[in-house]
């Protein structure tokens, strides 16, 4: 007689639950929020996604990017069972500052950051750029030039002036993405954003950076500079998906397939 797992989809919206939902004969727990979840001599229970009480869970699939989730992701990496991707690398990944500093450890396109504490000031003759906070969704970025005072710990880094480029890996499918925008901050969503030809040293130098932070899917942002160098500027642990078709079915797709094994 066939068993089948029960797996919980914590982040998952509701298009993507349909269809991996129709590609899986199991019981299914899906929340769309961080739900509460209690483990216990090695075994992961989980709220119900209606009604009271927790049931225990053999699988998850996590998705999402939410205030409160580092708390949730530690509970996943101590219950140390089959979670996509793997807990631990979103643990290195989530905080976006202590991210940085790992990834610098193993990029070859690193330069050197500065750091400035909440409240303090600093003077620059150089175009800059500060970043703050914990979203790695092109937001709290602030370019200056001379005298300024921040409100949070950033990260202070040269603006790089160049192309903006994202090289994308989930499972065995790979992208380069030309990001866009009508300011000096670049993103995925723009509608000019595009497919372009991937690059081989950001390629080897994502999958380096992959490896050793253990990774299932990255996405890693870079400036191809005008002098033809090249910079890394954030690791992205749970990139998007669903901006492309393209990328979200192979998202299904390696999804389906880690769920079946």
């Amino acid at each position: 007689m066939l068993v089948y797992n029960r797996i919980a989809l914590v982040g998952i919206e509701l298009d993507e639950y349909q269809v991996i939902k129709s590609n899986y004969n199991g019981h299914i727990i899906w929340h769309q929020s961080i739900p509460k979840i209690v483990v216990k001599d090695g075994v992961l229970f989980m709220e119900k996604e209606n009604g009271i009480g927790m049931l225990p869970v053999d699988k998850v699939i996590y998705y999402g990017i939410y205030d409160a989730d580092f708390d949730f992701i530690t509970g996943l990496a101590l219950w140390n069972g089959p979670c996509f991707p793997n807990p631990i690398g979103m643990m290195d990944c989530r905080l976006k500052i202590p991210c940085l500093v790992k990834a610098l450890q193993f990029t070859n396109f690193g330069s050197a950051r500065g750091f400035i504490s909440a409240d303090a000031e600093m003077n620059v003759q150089n175009d800059t750029v500060a970043k703050w906070g914990n979203w790695h969704c092109g937001e709290n970025k602030h370019r200056f030039t001379g005298n300024w005072k921040s409100e949070f710990a950033a990260t202070i880094e040269p603006y790089f002036q160049g192309e903006a480029v994202r090289i994308m890996i989930i499972g065995n499918h790979i992208w380069q993405i030309k990001l866009e925008g009508t300011t000096w901050l670049k993103s995925i969503h723009p509608d000019s954003a595009c497919f372009m030809e991937v690059d081989q040293d950001l390629l080897k130098d994502t999958q380096h950076i992959m490896k050793h932070m253990n990774m299932d899917m990255i996405g890693t942002d870079y400036i191809v500079c005008s002098d033809g160098s090249k910079q890394l500027l954030e690791v992205n642990h749970i990139p998007n998906v669903t901006r492309f078709e393209e990328i979200r079915l192979a998202y299904l797709e390696t999804i389906i397939k880690w769920i079946s094994e």
